[in-house]
């Protein structure tokens, strides 16, 4: 079953924890953002919802977009996840805890806003 699953992966990603790092020269720890896994083999779906609802009088559309991994992988929450898939890479941060299963586990991701 795992491998029908990991035979379907289509992407690659890139996962980054912010990590206490202490500056060399002031000894002070500063949370830096640190590569913690590179070019996994993944999976990225997105499922977009029939309505659309009106926001501040603009039509918004929701999505959910969802990771697919392997579980042996231990991505914790807060990290930041650049997936490349299709010829294209996007940013993403993570939300909620993951749906583990034997073959797989299920993240749900949030587009990476780098204005808020």
């Amino acid at each position: 079953m795992r491998q029908a699953v990991e035979s379907r992966y289509a992407g690659k990603c890139t996962i980054t924890e912010m990590q206490g790092v202490k500056d060399p020269v002031t000894n002070i720890l500063k949370q830096t953002p640190v590569i913690v896994l590179a070019d996994q083999p993944c999976k990225m779906t997105h499922k977009s919802s029939d309505t659309t609802t009106v926001v501040n009088g603009v039509a918004v559309q929701s999505q959910s977009i969802k990771l697919l991994i392997s579980p042996d992988l231990d991505i914790k929450p807060g990290s930041k996840v650049t997936i490349t898939q299709d010829g294209r890479t996007a940013d993403f941060k993570r939300s909620g805890l993951p749906a583990v299963y034997p073959s797989h586990q299920e993240i749900s991701l949030v587009i990476f806003d780098k204005y808020g």
